[in-house]
């Protein structure tokens, strides 16, 4: 999913089961978006949201400034591993702020 200079991916069950030795880093996971909320007015860039991906070892909810992937998307996503990842006012814990996103082609 990702090109040769992205981070090797790393299974979100890693992650979870060391979240300092991942703090601030930047690593790469690959799954399905499992649940997603956002905000997008066309015609502005006001835009951005949180969505969570399942690798099937576990789940991550992932911060984006940009328009949120739905349901079902097949995705790899890279980014910054933070605790205390907030938006909107809610606190979703452990996450990751979104650098890049591909999706998987069908």
């Amino acid at each position: 999913i990702f090109a040769a200079a992205c981070p090797e991916r790393t299974s979100i069950a890693d992650i979870q089961a060391n979240p300092s030795k991942y703090q601030d880093k930047t690593v790469a996971v690959a799954g399905v978006v499992k649940d997603s909320y956002g905000l997008n007015i066309p015609g502005t860039q006001v835009r951005g949201g949180i969505y969570k991906v399942d690798d099937g070892t576990g789940s991550i909810w992932v911060v984006t400034n940009d328009a949120v992937p739905g349901k079902g998307a097949e995705i790899g996503v890279e980014g910054r591993i933070g605790s205390g990842v907030n938006w909107n006012g809610k606190n979703y814990g452990l996450g990751m702020y979104e650098k890049q996103r591909k999706f998987r082609k069908r």
